[in-house]
Parts: C-alpha cells; sequence; structure tokens
C-alpha cells in the first residue's frame, strides 16, 4: 500500500470518528507539512501552530468531510491557505513568495541582514520565554514534548500517564495561550 493510499484510509477513518486513524494521519505527514510550510515562511512557530490548528479543526469537522482522492494534496493546499491568511497583509504574504521564487537570493545574505535577523530572532526568543513563563508546567512539559522532541500525542500520553485526550486538550489550551500572548 502507498504511502497516499494509506493516507485515504486514516482519512476515511478521520470522517469516522476514529482517533486511531486521525492520530495516524497526524503523525504520518505533520513533518512534511512543517517542512513544506517553512518554504511560505520562515516562521517555524507559525507554521508549526497551522499545522496544529489544521488538524484541530479537521477533527472538529470530521463529520462534515468529504472524501478525498489525493490527501496529501488536500492538506498541503489547507496549510497554505491558513498560513496566507495568518500572515496578514499581502505585502508579506508578496514578501514570502519572492522569497521562493529567488533563491539566490535567500542564499547571499547581507552581513547586516544577518545581523537584523539574529536580533529579531532573539526578540522572539526572549517573547516566548515569557510567554512560557505564563504555562503551567504541565503545559510547558507537553509542549516541549510534542514540538521539541517530536513525540506523538500517544507517547506523550504514555510518558506522562495521562489519556490522549487529555494531552491533546492540555496543548491546545497551552497554544491558545501562547497565540494570545504572541501577538
Amino acid at each position: 500500500m502507498t504511502e497516499e493510499e494509506q493516507n485515504r484510509v486514516y482519512w476515511e477513518g478521520l470522517r469516522k470518528g476514529d482517533k486511531e486513524s486521525f492520530f495516524s494521519l497526524y503523525n504520518n505527514i505533520y513533518f512534511h507539512l512543517v517542512r513544506w510550510g517553512l518554504k511560505i515562511t520562515a516562521d517555524d512557530e507559525l507554521v508549526k501552530d497551522c499545522v496544529t490548528q489544521l488538524f484541530f479543526q479537521l477533527w472538529d469537522k470530521r463529520h462534515r468531510l468529504n472524501p478525498v482522492d489525493n490527501v496529501r494534496a488536500y492538506l498541503f493546499t489547507s496549510l497554505r491557505r491558513m498560513l496566507i491568511e495568518q500572515l496578514g497583509r499581502y505585502s508579506k504574504v508578496d514578501a514570502a513568495i519572492t522569497q521562493l521564487a529567488d533563491e539566490e537570493v535567500l542564499n547571499e545574505l547581507s552581513y547586516e541582514e544577518i545581523i537584523v535577523g539574529v536580533q529579531r530572532d532573539e526578540e522572539l526568543r526572549q517573547k516566548l520565554h515569557r510567554a512560557l513563563q505564563q504555562l503551567s508546567p504541565r503545559q510547558i512539559e507537553l509542549i516541549r514534548l510534542v514540538f521539541f522532541e517530536g513525540l506523538t500525542y500517544e507517547e506523550v500520553a504514555a510518558r506522562t500517564s495521562q489519556s490522549i485526550k487529555t494531552a491533546y486538550n492540555t496543548i491546545y489550551n497551552a497554544m491558545q495561550v501562547l497565540r494570545r500572548l504572541l501577538k
């Protein structure tokens, strides 16, 4: 069975409300979506947040989903739309598209551009650190396990002695808090 055929099986299971199929689809395509999203914007936190949000929406709308022949293409298109919506202004989208179209520009950043990028990264890191301090220790632990150690929700649940649903809800609530604080 090809990967796409397997994705279709997971998709059909998701449509029927099967959590195992949902998590299998998530685990099967999460890193592909993140890697692809980073081609649209270098903001890895935004990309990860949008991927997670995309799966939350899929689960919430699972009973209204239609059959899909190419699940991967459907998810990539949905992620692209979500990222463009999140990027907001057309100028940011145009800048991201321009960067995609001209890879040589990406490889030849000036010294000043590199310094500005480092400063922006440091500001973002500090802002994220302050936002993380607003989360509970359990929320921080679960975010670390999923986003930094790359564990699946099943692995997180097993490691923390929680149900998968509790782990999922805890991370969802933490992401909502972070999204609010980082805006």
